[in-house]
């Protein structure tokens, strides 16, 4: 199956999946429509939350796309990649509605960072996390902001400097990755469709406020994850990370 993004409303739900063939990984184009889709959803009167998902039962999202990392050949190219990752951060933050992201598998990269921006993350036990940019010659620079605001900085040097270790779920959850945790998915939609059930009936203008109140701080984001990606796009010119990202993707 091709990749897709598509959403639809529904009683209030604004519901967001992605497909890639690569488990659920990002190129930049599916980042562009991510960020498009959140934003218009946020800017719907007709919807009240936000579900934000992925296509089917392992991989929530394997991070950024090994074949356009691949395919960057400069470092504006570099740069405009990472700032796709950028980009649905901030609609994720701006969205004037709370965004509930559903994780049902493992999540590496940049997908952490998506989830770290969400407002309320349920996730099934299946679902370890590991930042892996280390061990291929990059950083976490984008993301570095959301994860660091979920984790502290303890264990977000943790996670970073151990690029090959994967998190248990639970370990997420007592870190504050994810808010809830399910041992099958049944549970877990049941729990998913309880929550935006209460969602969509609260006061739109007090879910505003109080998601503008769990950003404070945040306010140089944006000019900060700039400035990463340009660090990212460097860093993924090098001759180092280009051989192991070849040898990871012919695996």
């Amino acid at each position: 199956m091709k990749a897709y993004v598509k959403s639809k409303i529904s009683n209030g739900l604004g519901e967001v999946e992605f497909h890639h063939p690569k488990s659920n990984s990002l190129p930049y184009s599916l980042l562009e429509q991510l960020s498009l889709e959140i934003k218009q959803l946020g800017d719907d009167d007709n919807v009240k939350c936000i579900l934000l998902k992925s296509s089917g039962s392992k991989a929530f999202c394997a991070g950024a796309s090994f074949d356009e990392l691949l395919s960057i050949e400069n470092e504006l190219q570099g740069k405009q990649f990472f700032l796709g990752f950028a980009k649905v951060i901030l609609a994720i933050k701006q969205a004037p509605k709370l965004v509930v992201t559903s994780v049902q598998g493992k999540v590496v990269g940049g997908g952490i960072g998506l989830v770290c921006a969400s407002d309320y993350v349920i996730a099934h036990e299946s679902a370890s996390i590991k930042l892996s940019e280390l061990s291929i010659g990059i950083g976490p620079f984008v993301i570095a902001p959301v994860v660091q605001r979920k984790l502290g900085l303890a264990h977000f040097t943790n996670m970073c400097l151990n690029p090959k270790q994967w998190k248990t779920s639970a370990w997420a959850l007592d870190k504050g990755v994810y808010s809830e945790m399910y041992s099958n998915m049944d549970d877990l939609n049941l729990r998913l469709s309880q929550l935006i059930n209460e969602y969509v009936n609260y006061s739109s203008e007090t879910i505003f406020k109080i998601k503008s109140m769990f950003w404070d701080g945040f306010e140089s984001i944006e000019k900060e994850m700039e400035k990463r990606a340009e660090q990212s796009g460097q860093l993924v010119l090098s001759d180092s990370t280009k051989k192991i990202l070849k040898s990871l993707r012919s695996k």
